[in-house]
């Protein structure tokens, strides 16, 4: 039975991920500064929630301590937690764009080494799965310091990859597109709002965050031993080119 470490995992896409380690048979653990709001279970199984500030280094590194002496072993570390309000780079104080650089890449960075202290030396190694963004792959007005950090944290991820991969350890992104959680109608409207954004992908709708969970679930699996320094695109097809609708060509 595997370990892992969900951060951000007490609600939306982390609580996915978090159900999809527990229906997989892990021990798990998620991690935030609040507790969730009420149990995180999946069948007759419950994730085990610890309080962190994932910014913090010390704090990472004595949760990750603690798992080993609780649990046992680490063998997974899922680095979900981020985030980022609306906020063109004009606007806002400089402290308030580079705290969005520190939660969605420095955090990831200390927890990421952290769980690598423990994990290289554990007979089977161990994997971490970074949950990056589409908007690292894009421009992301009013998001800008949110994309540059997870454009940062794919590369940070592939290197860690190289670096880490005689310890065992396999280092892996998903790059997450939009996915429906309690927070969705705070970025997209009411259900006829949501509606209209879902369709504008391929397959028609967002990502369920079990979904994200099944993709991590994957990554740190043994069906995937032999992949590390990947990028998994988790997007339900990407994002259709606005020109295509611009466009005044007859394609009857």
């Amino acid at each position: 039975m595997s370990v892992a470490v969900v951060t951000g995992g007490t609600r939306g896409v982390g609580a996915g991920i978090a159900r999809a380690f527990l229906r997989d048979g892990a021990d798990v653990v998620v991690c935030a500064r609040r507790p969730p709001p009420h149990p995180l279970a999946a069948g007759d199984r419950q994730a085990r929630y610890l309080p962190l500030d994932v910014r913090d280094p010390e704090a990472a590194a004595q949760l990750c301590d603690r798992v080993v002496r609780d649990l046992g072993s680490l063998d997974v570390l899922v680095n979900n937690a981020g985030g980022t309000p609306y906020r063109p780079l004009a606007e806002g104080a400089p402290r308030h764009h580079a705290r969005v650089v520190e939660l969605n890449l420095l955090a990831p960075l200390h927890l990421s080494r952290a769980a690598h202290a423990v994990m290289r030396g554990q007979r089977r190694g161990g994997a971490v799965v970074m949950v990056g963004s589409v908007s690292g792959g894009r421009p992301s007005p009013g998001s800008a310091a949110y994309g540059a950090a997870k454009a940062g944290l794919e590369n940070l991820a592939r290197s860690m990859a190289m670096e880490w991969a005689a310890d065992g350890v396999r280092v892996n992104t998903v790059v997450l597109g939009m996915a429906r959680t309690e927070l969705t109608e705070l970025h997209y409207g009411d259900e006829a709002g949501v509606a209209a954004v879902g369709a504008t992908v391929p397959l028609g709708r967002l990502a369920e965050p079990d979904e994200v969970g099944d993709a991590c679930v994957f990554l740190a699996s043994d069906a995937a031993r032999y992949i590390t320094g990947a990028s998994l695109a988790v997007h339900g097809g990407g994002e259709r080119p606005a020109f295509l609708d611009a466009a005044t060509v007859d394609r009857t």
